[in-house]
């Protein structure tokens, strides 16, 4: 379970790293995504750590090649606490990037992994558009 206090600074700085991008403030959204990475690296290997505030993380980050590896920072942390929901949302994200990145048998992989986990979630969006998702790139 994410700690409150930090899930809410979490979810405080997305509100705001969006308010700045939709605002093209650069100054802001690199000084909100600075803060963001602190909690990140600080709650590191802690029992603070948690899949969300790295996923929360790779979304913000603008370089496709730099979140890669940081959405798989938090895949690595959702499997070790068997968090079915964030394997899920994790793996797609890390499948439309890698989509974007000409990557497809990696998103393939990413989307089957999606889907095993996506089983046991309630989420029925995030099923449909793995399901999707991975039929556009399998029946190309």
């Amino acid at each position: 379970m994410i700690n409150t206090k930090i899930y809410k600074a979490v979810y405080e700085l997305a509100e705001k790293l969006m308010k700045a991008a939709d605002k093209e403030d650069r100054q802001a959204f690199d000084a909100l995504y600075a803060e963001l990475k602190a909690i990140c690296t600080d709650n590191e290997n802690t029992d603070k750590d948690h899949p969300e505030q790295w996923e929360t993380l790779a979304d913000f980050t603008e370089e496709l090649e730099d979140a890669l590896p940081i959405y798989e920072q938090a895949l690595e942390k959702a499997i070790a606490i068997n968090s079915k929901d964030h394997i899920s949302s994790i793996a797609f994200s890390m499948a439309t990037l890698q989509v974007e990145l000409g990557q497809t048998d990696a998103a393939i992989k990413s989307l089957q992994h999606a889907k095993t986990s996506a089983h046991g979630i309630e989420d029925n969006e995030l099923k449909a558009e793995i399901d999707e998702l991975l039929e556009t790139l399998t029946t190309g």
